[in-house]
């Protein structure tokens, strides 16, 4: 996704068109839109629209698919991999690869899963 399509995004799920979010912001009317054409912000606009969706910077630059930032020092990380020692290497495949969804695909997958187990329970 570019940066514009992940703004428009962002502003869908808000439910505001990009002229209510340029307002929100006191932008120029059509800058948003003028994005899609340079996709080159700048720094200072970027941080106002992270600000603004409540996502990173990475995020809004498709560095990333996760909208936030973590951070974990290596206390925690050590520890969390202690937690996992041993676990069924197919769980920790399966959790690298959520850790690449948005919010709406982690969502999907809930869904999917709650109609599987109300499936099997069922059964």
């Amino acid at each position: 996704m570019t940066v514009f399509e992940r703004i428009k995004f962002l502003s869908k799920k808000r439910g505001k068109s990009l002229n209510e979010v340029e307002e929100d912001l006191g932008l120029s009317k059509n800058v948003l839109y003028r994005m899609k054409q340079s996709d080159n912000p700048t720094k200072e606009r970027l941080e106002i629209l992270a600000d603004y969706f409540d996502v990173s910077v990475d995020y809004l630059l498709g560095r990333t698919n996760q909208p936030q930032d973590y951070y974990f020092s290596d206390a925690s990380i050590n520890s969390i991999k202690k937690i996992y020692e041993g676990t069924d290497t197919n769980y920790l495949t399966l959790l690298e690869k959520l850790q690449q969804l948005d919010d709406d695909e982690i969502q999907a997958l809930e869904n999917m899963a709650d109609v599987m187990i109300a499936k099997k329970n069922k059964s």
